[in-house]
């Protein structure tokens, strides 16, 4: 069975969805998100997506945008990496969708076997994630996948991990994009392409 005949057979056990016109999407979807304000901190616009996963009919509009971008046969990746905790989430049903294994990014201290690790700086101090040194294989397109790009460091952390295993990282992938923290502009200029379903201009 081919992994485009397994995704077409998940998708029948998926609740019925009413047409969509595809400029409505976003709209769709942002309509889900919840808006937190100050929370972790005064004057922060939390932009919440566990609406979006709660509800089995927009869960399923949401990965359908990205696993209709990624069989394309010039998307096609050989792996998805999820980045701890919420890329996770998205990552492992996309690896399922598109037939096709999961491995995870952690923070540094959560997986048992032999791993490389990259550290990146935060507001105050660093931060460290991990990979297992036999996650990807040299040459391995991997599709990089978390839930919202902030300032970008942790994703390009990611990016890293899996170039110092010999992998090619095809597009970093997420749902919401804060683009006034400048974290994808980064990552593009780090050389990683970036694809975000939402953006999000002010924070």
């Amino acid at each position: 069975m081919t992994a485009d005949t397994c995704a077409a057979l998940s998708l029948l056990h998926a609740p019925p969805i009413e047409a969509m016109e595809p400029m409505d999407v976003s709209t769709y979807l942002r309509s889900h998100i919840r808006n937190v304000p100050d929370w972790p901190q005064p004057g922060v616009m939390f932009r919440d997506i566990t609406p979006l996963l709660g509800d089995p009919r927009v869960f399923r509009v949401l990965v359908d945008q990205f696993v209709h971008r990624y069989l394309a046969p010039d998307m096609r990746p050989d792996i998805v990496a999820g980045i701890d905790a919420r890329g996770f989430i998205l990552g492992a049903v996309l690896a399922f969708e598109l037939g096709v294994g999961f491995v995870p990014i952690r923070k540094q201290g959560k997986l048992p076997a032999a791993t490389v690790s990259e550290s990146y700086a935060l507001e105050y101090g660093n931060a460290t994630v991990e990979i297992h040194v036999d996650a990807v294989r040299p040459r391995h397109r991997v599709l990089l996948v978390d839930d919202l790009i902030a300032t970008g460091g942790t994703m390009l952390a990611g990016k890293r991990l899996l170039e110092r295993l010999g992998a090619e990282v095809i597009e970093g992938a997420a749902i919401v994009d804060l683009t006034a923290l400048g974290g994808s502009r980064a990552l593009r200029e780090s050389g990683l392409a970036v694809f975000a379903l939402l953006a999000y201009p002010e924070t």
